[in-house]
C-alpha cells in the first residue's frame, strides 16, 4: 500500500512540474523565447513533457 500511495504522490508531482513548466514557456515573449533561447512557445507541451518525463521512446 505504501508503493502505491508513493507512486501517487510521485505522479502528481511530476504533473504538477509539466503544467508549471509549460505555463512558464507559454507566457515567455516570443521574440525572447525564439531569439535568445531558440525555442518555439507553441512548442511548450512537448518541451516540459520532455523536460519532467524524458525524451520519448
Amino acid at each position: 500500500m505504501f508503493d502505491y500511495i508513493q507512486s501517487l504522490r510521485t505522479a502528481i508531482d511530476r504533473h504538477a512540474r509539466y503544467v508549471r513548466t509549460r505555463r512558464e514557456i507559454e507566457a515567455l515573449p516570443a521574440e525572447f523565447a525564439v531569439e535568445d533561447l531558440g525555442i518555439y512557445p507553441g512548442d511548450a507541451d512537448r518541451i516540459a513533457r520532455e523536460a519532467v518525463y524524458g525524451r520519448a521512446a
